[in-house]
């Protein structure tokens, strides 16, 4: 019986005919997947160009602000990002690829994001040492609908969306002297972002580009900007201090703050061989996470558990909190520090901002 079984099997393979696929219901059931995969449109590609060229940090504050509430609440399924180290060698990096993700509840997309950075070979090669992509995803049946081709545009924007976040539910009306150390992209973000809260005036420190920094952020945003000589000088002078350099060293100390209060708001450490913000700062602070189960690991949190000075028990909150109003933000004259490594609630938010815009071009 068994092998009048094998020889039929054998009859129909050379007939072209798979064995397990002559019967009706299983050939049924492979039409329909083919069907359903064929079924779905190509996603829409959106180069550099037409996303630099649409999308601004004013655009995403009121998402990722909505983003951050949900996030609180528990709306959001954010995965802890992943990080693929390429070592160098004589066929690759050095560099490193993030990727992170996320869906927030009652939302008709989700995305996901691959972030690649430090690539400093790129740069013998006339090339940017950071790319990247957006993938924006319907919601209802799966498929991709968007490619964003934003080479860490979108993901700055939505930093300096969070730093608005992070300024407007955690420092006083009367705090305007904001002070910016590391004036790369990410700082010009911050400053428009900040500049959205309330009219400021800016003090800038950099190892490189400091002056030209605060040339086009005044000519921009009609503020006026103070370019200083080190980071001691800048700490007296501001009220509100945005960090988004490396992350190869710390960039402040803790006697050089304002004795009026302070909100520090650090976006430089995103994985964990990162720190901008000392131990002990963190330990005086009012410690305010933007995800803490993420800032222990990849954050400034982290430095202040390993050297012993904190605890997870020492998180005063979560941004989404402060913002929901289930926590206060600034009272008195304290330290905040808020710490900004960036969650998949915001590149959700900005996914959807971007998808919602570009796709109607």
């Amino acid at each position: 019986m068994f092998k009048s079984i094998a020889l039929r099997a054998i009859r129909k393979s050379a007939r072209g005919v798979p064995p397990l696929l002559s019967s009706p219901g299983l050939q049924q059931q492979v039409a329909t997947r083919a069907f359903a995969t064929a079924g779905f449109p190509p996603p829409r590609l959106f180069d550099y160009e037409t996303v630099t060229s649409n999308l601004t940090v004013a655009d995403a504050i009121e998402s990722v602000e909505a983003a951050f509430k949900a996030l609180a609440k528990g709306k959001v399924d954010v995965p802890m990002p992943m990080h693929i180290g390429i070592e160098e060698s004589s066929v690759a990096g050095p560099g490193d690829c993030h990727i992170k993700g996320g869906y927030v509840s009652a939302t008709p997309t989700f995305t996901v994001k691959l972030a690649c950075v430090s690539f400093y070979k790129n740069v013998e090669k006339g090339l940017p040492p950071g790319s990247g992509i957006f993938i924006v995803v319907n919601a209802v049946t799966g498929a991709p609908l968007g490619v964003f081709q934003e080479n860490r545009f979108m993901t700055d924007l939505r930093t300096g969306a969070a730093g608005a976040v992070a300024m407007k539910y955690c420092s006083s009306p009367e705090q305007d002297v904001v002070g910016f150390i590391g004036c790369g992209a990410i700082a010009k973000n911050m400053a428009r972002a900040a500049a959205t809260v309330r009219p400021i005036k800016g003090v800038a420190y950099a190892i490189d580009g400091a002056e030209e920094f605060a040339a086009e952020m005044s000519a921009e945003l009609g503020v006026p900007f103070e370019v200083v000589s080190s980071a001691e000088e800048l700490c007296g002078k501001s009220d509100i201090i945005y960090t988004q350099t490396p992350g190869a060293s710390t960039v402040l100390e803790k006697d050089w703050l304002n004795p009026k209060g302070v909100t520090i708001i650090a976006s430089g450490s995103d994985q964990p061989t990162k720190c901008e913000i000392p131990p002990d700062v963190l330990a005086a602070s009012k410690y305010i996470s933007d995800l803490t189960k993420q800032t222990s690991k990849v954050g400034e949190l982290r430095s202040a558990l390993k050297a012993g000075v904190m605890t997870e028990a020492d998180v005063y909150a979560e941004l989404g909190e402060v913002v929901n109003g289930d926590k206060v933000g600034r009272e008195g004259n304290e330290i905040i520090v808020v710490d900004l490594t960036g969650t998949g609630a915001q590149d959700a938010a900005i996914g959807q901002v971007a998808w919602d815009k570009l796709s109607q071009l």
